[in-house]
Formats: structure tokens, C-alpha cells, sequence
């Protein structure tokens, strides 16, 4: 599984929009089990990456009463190692995917209920504003 997680002022995909929070662009990969999904619920949901009172990063996106939106990205899975066009051989198949990118909406929406989610293998636009920037890369 890969992730890039963006702290945002405002996000947005489709219909479904965010103030303040967190913007989760995910890849799942061959191979992923429901474990990795909990792992990563748990953690983007207690990430300290909002500043605190003396401009630390130190607060969570429930510490500051924010949003998470999760985008599924099967792209992130793509390798540009070899030549110049990504293989995605290491990418989950679509069918299975979508299964396990349901699981992590549910387990996100168990942890913290601010949860908002892009339609699964359809084209998105994307919008976001970057609050920082701060954007951090998980990998697992």
C-alpha cells in the first residue's frame, strides 16, 4: 500500500468536499491484507502533522476538528524504474481493490466519522489546497 497524504485548507472531489483536514491519495498493491488497511486507518487518523500552539506539529485532524478525505489512486502502485511508460503490475486487480478500499473507508469511518470518499475506478478531478505544504508519503 502507498499513500500520499496532504494536509489541506480545503479538498475536494466530485460532489464530496472538505474543510481543514486531511487529503489521502491511496494505492493498494498485491498483496495488501486487512491488516495493512487497519494499520494505515489507525495511523492517518492520529498522523500529528497540524501545528499546535507554538507551531509544532503536534495535533491530529481530530485534535483540530477536521475532515479526511480518501481518494482511491491505483496509479501510486506504478513503477517508472524501467523506461518511460509505468507498469502497474504490482497493483491491486480492480475487482479485489475495490473490496479493500470499501474495508479502509469503513475502518477510517470507525476510527473518526469525518470521512469522505472519491468513486472508485471512475475518472476524478481532484482539488486541493495544500496547507503548508505538507504532504507525507506512507509506504507499507
Amino acid at each position: 500500500m502507498k499513500a500520499v497524504i496532504q494536509r489541506v485548507k480545503r479538498a475536494k472531489v466530485g460532489p464530496e468536499e472538505i474543510g481543514e483536514g486531511l487529503l489521502a491519495l491511496v494505492g493498494l498493491e498485491v498483496g495488501d491484507d486487512v491488516e495493512k488497511l487497519r494499520k494505515f486507518a489507525r495511523k492517518l487518523v492520529r498522523l500529528r502533522i497540524f501545528e499546535d500552539e507554538n507551531g509544532k506539529l503536534n495535533l491530529s485532524v481530530g485534535d483540530v476538528g477536521g475532515e479526511i478525505l480518501v481518494v482511491s489512486n491505483f496509479t501510486l502502485a506504478g513503477d517508472v524504474r524501467k523506461g518511460n511508460r509505468p507498469s502497474f503490475a504490482k497493483a491491486m486487480p480492480a475487482d479485489e481493490a475495490r473490496g479493500m478500499f470499501e474495508k479502509l473507508v469503513e475502518m477510517l469511518r470507525s476510527e473518526y466519522p469525518h470521512v469522505k470518499t472519491g468513486q472508485f475506478r471512475t475518472y476524478m478531478e481532484v482539488e486541493l489546497v495544500n496547507a503548508g505544504p505538507v504532504t507525507i508519503i506512507y509506504s507499507d
